[in-house]
């Protein structure tokens, strides 16, 4: 209950947050906008005067308890092979699964964290697409015959 009070507390808190830029990171192409400490001796933002731009401070940290937590409540945690599951819990942690991974490694192990009662986070098609997919990878096997795959070649 108090989580998801916080959850909602540090969505208000980055919706007021300002974004950060660099220094005259508008005025300059040369000048990126990501964010560079001033320290120009009479920098208007390094003094922190009204006039100057935003600097990052401890203010803007949302609330400690749900730092570094996904918006649905779960930690985060990337998984390539099944083994990485093992050691996780399914009440307290969400998955993304790599990217790295092929179609058929990864239809296995969204099966096995489903059945375990994990929470995919990057699932990026529906369980309809993945039956489908199950479906064409099961019969391109089965359509390959033992004559095909050893056939001599005269």
């Amino acid at each position: 209950m108090e989580q998801k009070r916080l959850l909602e507390l540090r969505k208000k808190i980055n919706k007021k947050r300002p974004s950060f830029r660099r220094v005259e990171s508008w005025r300059y192409v040369r000048v990126k906008d990501s964010w560079r400490k001033a320290r120009g001796i009479d920098s208007r933002t390094r003094i922190k005067s009204k006039s100057g731009v935003k600097s990052p401070s401890p203010g803007y940290r949302g609330p400690k308890k749900i730092r570094g937590l996904h918006p649905s409540g779960y930690e985060e945690v990337r998984v390539e092979t099944i083994d990485d599951l093992k050691t996780l819990n399914n009440k307290k942690h969400a998955i993304k699964i790599s990217t790295q991974l092929g179609v058929k490694k990864r239809i296995r192990l969204i099966d096995y964290a489903k059945n375990r009662g994990f929470k995919v986070l990057n699932i990026g098609i529906s369980q309809g697409e993945i039956e489908s997919l199950e479906a064409a990878l099961k019969s391109s096997i089965d359509d390959l015959d033992d004559d095909d795959l050893f056939e001599d070649e005269d």
